[in-house]
């Protein structure tokens, strides 16, 4: 997700194997790690190497695979490209603060999701764009965070990833510029 030339790489190899898309769900994604990485509670911890990391994976990554990967997305066919996005990402939702990076760079990647699907809507109106929020997924991602989650609202990989599946499967060219929940509502940028 940080080298753009082996994104480009991707892409091409799939252009030569099947020469289109129906479905491209990037679900990369940094939230904590080595070297300090974590998430802030108060301002002072953030730093600018903090920043660009983060940025980098979760906001510039999803941009650059859209950069590269969209031609494959255009045809006579229905396509979906979908950003896995996170709640706290969500300007309108914000209501505990704190996590500033990753709520900055998943707001940033949802701002490029919108966007994306603007310029699509335009140029190919049968490519769906969204951001999608898949719950608190048991992952290493979040599994630092799952104390507070209660058990029937934490999901296994596999549960997401298929309601992922079905929510991106009913969405309709009207929805195509937001932000949705697995359960298929809108959630606020």
């Amino acid at each position: 997700m940080t080298c753009e030339e082996s994104i480009a790489a991707a892409a091409t190899v799939v252009r030569q194997r099947t020469g289109r898309l129906d479905l491209l769900v990037n679900v990369a994604g940094v939230l904590h790690g080595d070297q300090g990485l974590a998430p802030e509670k108060r301002i002072a911890a953030v730093s600018p190497d903090l920043l660009r990391r983060v940025f980098e994976v979760n906001a510039f990554g999803p941009l650059m695979v859209a950069k590269h990967f969209h031609p494959l997305l255009k045809h006579d066919g229905r396509a979906v490209l979908a950003n896995v996005s996170a709640r706290v990402g969500s300007i309108g939702d914000n209501r505990a603060g704190g996590w500033y990076v990753y709520r900055g760079s998943k707001a940033a990647q949802n701002m490029f999701t919108r966007t994306i699907a603007i310029e699509l809507g335009r140029r190919a109106p049968s490519v769906i764009v969204v951001a999608v929020h898949p719950g608190t997924v048991d992952t290493d991602l979040s599994r630092p965070f799952q104390r507070s989650v209660p058990p029937a609202r934490l999901f296994d990989a596999e549960r997401a990833a298929r309601q992922i599946v079905d929510v991106l499967a009913g969405l309709t060219t009207a929805q195509s510029g937001t932000f949705v929940a697995l359960d298929g509502s809108t959630i606020p940028w």
